[in-house]
């Protein structure tokens, strides 16, 4: 993660590293939650306000448009091409960003778990797959990018986003025939649930949900690790809490923990933290 606006890491750092792989040998579940923090260290935005946005899109930031403004099916109806435009750009982005290394550090902690892991993640990046994670043990509790919908709603199918997009990047403008529902032949979108969305279809979410619970029913001690989770969206954070199991919050910018919650917490970046606790 950027080092600007970060805390810097506290003088006690490495009793609380000591305290974090104590966490972790006690567990025998691991469930993963992370926010867009994680990808960071990936090379990836995370849109952080709006200057961080208008960094990544400086086409968006001339026009003044916020991110809850173009990720919003309204803008797929006023302007398909600049939504498009914008949503073509990050699945081609995601498709060629090669996770960093601390998804592997996770999968190896995860692979020896007695009760094995799970993610529950608000990306729609498809990182956790690319770095070997398995589809049936992932819940992306707001949809994919690489997953599409009819944006008309004329079918509650959800297909593959077999895309190549072409992107005038200087104007975030989509190149050529828009993506196509193949039952109706209007308009698609990403299946994503995005800001003021009524429309998103979210059965291919609500079935990895399912596979969370059965799997959460299965387990007798469960760690949250949770990574890069702020509290502008708090969807991630709030569901590690509502578990009622030990917490480790590695975030570089609000890592404190709330009362009642036991865990450690790590003001660092994903890949620093998950490098220091396998030294460790």
């Amino acid at each position: 993660m950027g080092t600007a606006g970060t805390e810097l890491p506290p003088p006690d750092i490495d009793a609380r590293i000591g305290q974090a792989v104590r966490l972790l040998e006690q567990a025998s579940a691991l469930l993963i939650t992370a926010g867009a923090g994680m990808g960071v260290d990936s090379g990836l935005p995370d849109f952080r306000g709006s200057e961080g946005f208008w960094r990544a899109y400086p086409a968006l930031g001339r026009r003044g448009l916020r991110f809850a403004e173009v990720a919003s099916p309204h803008t797929f109806i006023d302007n398909p091409a600049l939504a498009w435009g914008f949503y073509g750009h990050r699945l081609k982005l995601y498709r060629n960003t090669t996770p960093h290394d601390g998804f592997r550090l996770l999968l190896d902690t995860a692979r020896r778990m007695p009760e094995g892991a799970f993610v529950f993640t608000s990306n729609v990046d498809g990182q956790f797959q690319q770095a070997g994670f398995a589809g049936r043990s992932l819940y992306e509790c707001h949809g994919s990018i690489h997953h599409l919908q009819c944006q008309h709603g004329c079918t509650r199918q959800i297909w593959p986003a077999d895309l190549d997009p072409v992107i005038d990047e200087e104007h975030c403008l989509w190149l050529g025939a828009l993506p196509a529902c193949p039952a109706c032949g209007g308009l698609a979108r990403p299946n994503i649930l995005m800001f003021g969305d009524a429309d998103w279809l979210s059965s291919r979410s609500a079935q990895q949900a399912a596979r969370l619970r059965a799997w959460l029913a299965t387990t007798s001690r469960l760690l949250v690790v949770e990574l890069g989770a702020g509290t502008a969206v708090p969807t991630v954070r709030q569901f590690g809490h509502s578990l009622h199991a030990p917490v480790l919050r590695i975030n570089p910018r609000e890592a404190a923990l709330p009362a009642g919650i036991s865990g450690v917490c790590l003001p660092l970046g994903a890949l620093d933290a998950l490098r220091r606790i396998c030294h460790a």
